[in-house]
C-alpha cells in the first residue's frame, strides 16, 4: 500500500498529495477539457466537482480547488482516491490488459518446416515470404530472418507460422528457441504483415490472373473440400494451377510446408491424385507438382 501525505502549497487553491515512488516520467497538467480516458485517477477526482486540475509529475499529484470548498473537509476524501487509484494503476495510466499469445510447435511432414501455432488469429489469409530479400514488407519474418541464421523461408496463415531450416541445424535443437522468439514478439505487439494477405479461397488468382473454367472449378472445389483440409493442418496449401484437357493432367501449386517436401509429392501422387480420379474420372488422370 501507497501512503500518501498531504502537503500544502504556497497557493492555497492547490494542495499536494505526496507518494512514495516517481508515479511518471515529465508531466501530466489536466483539467476538465483533457483527455483523460486512460487515466483512472484523474476521472475519480473530477467527479468531485469543486476540482478545477490536476498535475502530477515525480512523486506527487497536486489538485486544484474551487474556492467554494475548504481543504479541511476535502482533503481526506481525495488522499483516499489518490491511494486507492494507484493501488490499481500504480504507474497513472490505464494498464492495457495484454492478450496472451500461446504458441506450441508443431511437426509437418516436411521434416525441414516447422510450424508454430497460435491461440490467437495472426493474419487473415495467407503471405509467403521465400527469401531474406523478400521479407521487407512482413516484420513478422524480417524479425524470425533477423534472429534465426538458418531459417530459409516463412509463411504464415490464420493461426500459424511456418518455418523452413536450412541444414545447419536440427529442430530439436532450436525449436524451443523460435516458439519462445515468436510468442514474445507477438506479445510484445510486433506486426505480423503489413503486405496484403491472400486469400485461402482461389491464391491461383494471384498468380495467373484468370477464372477457372468449369471442369476447372470442379476440381478446384473437390481439392478445397476434401484435401485442403489435411494439407493445412500440415502447414501447407495446395491449389490447382494449370488444368491441360488434352492429357487429363492437373498441375498443383504447393506452398508452405508442402513446398519442396520429400512427401509432398507422395501424396500427391497418391492421395490427391486418387481421390480426383474417384470423384472427377472423366476429367483427371494424371497430377503434378508445381512447388511455390
Amino acid at each position: 500500500m501507497h501512503n500518501i501525505l498531504i502537503e500544502p502549497t504556497e497557493n492555497p487553491k492547490v494542495m499536494k498529495f505526496v507518494a512514495d515512488y516517481n508515479l511518471i516520467p515529465g508531466s501530466l497538467e489536466l483539467d476538465r477539457n483533457s483527455d483523460i480516458t486512460e487515466i483512472p485517477m484523474a476521472q475519480e477526482l473530477f467527479n468531485y466537482p469543486f476540482v478545477e486540475r490536476v498535475f502530477i509529475t515525480a512523486n506527487f499529484v497536486a489538485v486544484a480547488k474551487q474556492d467554494t470548498v475548504e481543504w479541511e473537509f476535502v482533503a481526506e476524501s481525495l488522499k483516499n482516491v489518490i491511494e486507492d487509484e494507484l493501488l490499481a494503476n500504480p504507474r497513472i495510466y490505464l494498464q492495457k490488459k495484454k492478450e496472451m499469445y500461446q504458441i506450441y510447435a508443431e511437426m509437418t511432414p516436411n521434416p525441414n518446416v516447422m510450424k508454430f501455432v497460435s491461440n490467437m488469429l495472426l493474419l487473415d489469409g495467407f503471405v509467403e515470404v521465400k527469401s531474406r530479400d523478400a521479407a521487407s514488407e512482413v516484420p513478422l519474418a524480417q524479425a524470425i530472418f533477423n534472429e534465426f541464421d538458418f531459417a530459409k523461408e516463412v509463411f504464415i496463415s490464420d493461426n500459424f507460422v511456418a518455418v523452413t531450416r536450412d541444414n545447419s541445424v536440427e529442430w530439436h535443437q532450436i525449436m524451443m528457441a523460435v516458439r519462445g522468439y515468436i510468442a514474445e514478439y507477438l506479445q510484445n505487439g510486433g506486426k505480423v504483415s503489413n503486405a496484403t494477405a491472400q486469400k485461402h479461397e482461389n491464391p491461383v488468382e494471384n498468380i495467373i490472373k484468370r477464372d477457372y473454367t468449369d471442369n476447372e472449378q470442379k476440381i478446384s472445389d473437390i481439392l478445397n473440400e476434401y484435401v485442403a483440409p489435411a494439407v493445412e493442418n500440415d502447414g501447407g496449401k495446395i491449389s490447382l494451377m494449370e488444368y491441360d484437357e488434352a492429357s487429363k493432367t492437373a498441375k498443383m501449386l504447393l506452398q508452405g510446408a508442402c513446398s519442396g517436401c520429400p512427401s509432398s509429392t507422395a501424396t500427391l501422387k497418391g492421395g490427391i491424385e486418387n481421390i480426383l480420379k474417384q470423384f472427377v474420372p472423366d476429367l483427371v488422370e494424371k497430377v503434378e507438382a508445381v512447388n511455390g
